[in-house]
């Protein structure tokens, strides 16, 4: 019997600029990080990079053009396929438009600032909070998505 890969993966979204030193624990040991945008500067990107590495998407407050931020990711990853955007590209981001928008099975965005996890059927919409500064008293926050045996399981990691 062979054991079946799992894929470790890190998502984060709005850092605005700032990679919170608690990060670096939060996400020790992914093999892949997934941004869901309003980075901040290129210097953001760089830092997570020392965790795993990185595949990020353009917010809202990222200019536009920046060869690093495409405006959305599609990957399978362990037979899930996933979708990356920043979400304000279908007006105000919930996990029905988003689900409407998107094939994905498992679908990553940010620009509300609020954690949350959804799941509708084999589909899971995901928000890692925003990892920045905090705003709108918000607990700054990341997540943690295991891919094993075609199935995505994600958790919330608080930051701070």
């Amino acid at each position: 019997m062979t054991a079946s890969v799992v894929h470790i993966i890190g998502l984060i979204s709005d850092t605005h600029g700032l990679v919170r030193p608690e990060v670096h624990d939060a996400l020790a040991g992914v093999s892949l990080i997934l941004h869901a945008g309003d980075v901040g500067d290129d210097d953001v990107l760089d830092e997570l990079t020392h965790i795993a590495p990185v595949l990020a998407v353009r917010g809202n407050t990222d200019a536009p053009g920046q060869p690093r931020l495409p405006d959305a990711i599609e990957r399978t990853i362990g037979g899930v396929t996933i979708h990356v955007s920043h979400g304000h590209e279908v007006g105000s981001p919930t996990p029905a438009a988003l689900l409407a928008a998107y094939a994905a099975q498992v679908i990553v965005y940010g620009h509300t600032h609020r954690q949350l996890i959804t799941t509708v059927g084999d589909r899971t919409v995901v928000n890692p909070g925003a990892a920045g500064a905090r705003r709108f008293k918000l607990q700054p926050s990341v997540a943690r998505m295991t891919i094993a045996d075609g199935r995505a399981d994600v958790v919330l990691v608080a930051l701070g």
